[in-house]
């Protein structure tokens, strides 16, 4: 299918790794040009090389900036004044119980998973709105919904994002824009590969007996009972990005693998 993506700048942030770099390598290969984003230069060069080597001429680029501050938000804006689509894919997650979870790291997390969306969406979308395009996409978590009781604060997080995503598409009634979120699953991320790995090393296991273990007791409710790849949400992502998806607007578009029961 031709997603009708080619001449589309396309910014993904936090995207030298896991579901970000996915996205930006599929918004690559559709014929976007893809701005990602890391904190270091470092990461930054190795992602934008890996899709370069994998996509015969990808139009990839990058910006090293940390976008959970105002002063890397500048940055980004500064080097990229628009963007026909904004994945706000950057986000954190920690394990802790909530009673251990100061206001120091509230105020992280939320300025990581969220303001860095908030901000970069105030730039970018009254500019798509002129333009009478745009697509602006939040990357949220079926924790969203189900807040996970290990990490409170980041199924808040979540929630903001879904929250956000639908007050912003209220602005754009008769426009060419649209606003969406996507509920990722569990997902096979960088992150997520080490911490089963340390796991297994801490039990005496294996990573597949970890990864059952987890489906058994923490999301015994997912249809898919293994954790989604990132192409996977990937892809979802590369739709909602097109033309083609030009009717899907304000929506909550879940890629969890079944572990959410409600109907909506």
């Amino acid at each position: 299918m031709n997603l009708q993506l080619n001449g589309k700048k396309a910014l993904v942030t936090g995207s030298t790794a896991g579901i970000g770099f996915a996205i930006a390598r599929a918004l690559a290969r559709e014929g976007a040009s893809v701005v990602i984003t890391g904190r270091t230069q470092e990461r930054v060069d190795e992602a934008t090389k890996s899709i370069r080597q994998e996509i015969r001429d990808a139009k990839i680029s990058g910006i090293a900036a940390n976008l959970a501050t105002p002063n890397g938000i500048s940055k980004c804006i500064e080097a990229l004044s628009t963007v026909d689509v904004l994945v706000n894919s950057l986000g954190v997650y920690e394990v802790k119980p909530f009673e251990q979870i100061t206001d120091d790291d509230w105020h992280s997390i939320i300025e990581t998973n969220f303001m860095s969306g908030v901000r970069l969406s105030r730039h970018y979308l009254p500019r798509m709105k002129a333009a009478n395009w745009g697509r602006i996409i939040f990357i949220s978590s079926e924790s969203a919904v189900n807040i996970p009781v290990e990490m409170i604060h980041y199924g808040v997080t979540k929630t903001m994002q879904v929250a956000l995503a639908r007050g912003l598409t209220e602005t754009t009634t008769g426009t060419g824009v649209t606003v969406n979120s996507i509920l990722a699953g569990p997902t096979r991320s960088e992150g997520v590969e080490e911490f089963i790995v340390r796991m297994a090393e801490s039990k005496g296991v294996t990573p597949a007996q970890v990864e059952k273990e987890f489906f058994k007791t923490a999301r015994p409710s997912s249809l898919l009972q293994r954790f989604a790849i990132t192409d996977e949400v990937a892809a979802l992502v590369a739709f909602v990005a097109s033309l083609l998806s030009s009717a899907t607007n304000g929506a909550a578009l879940r890629v969890e693998g079944g572990v959410l029961r409600s109907i909506f």
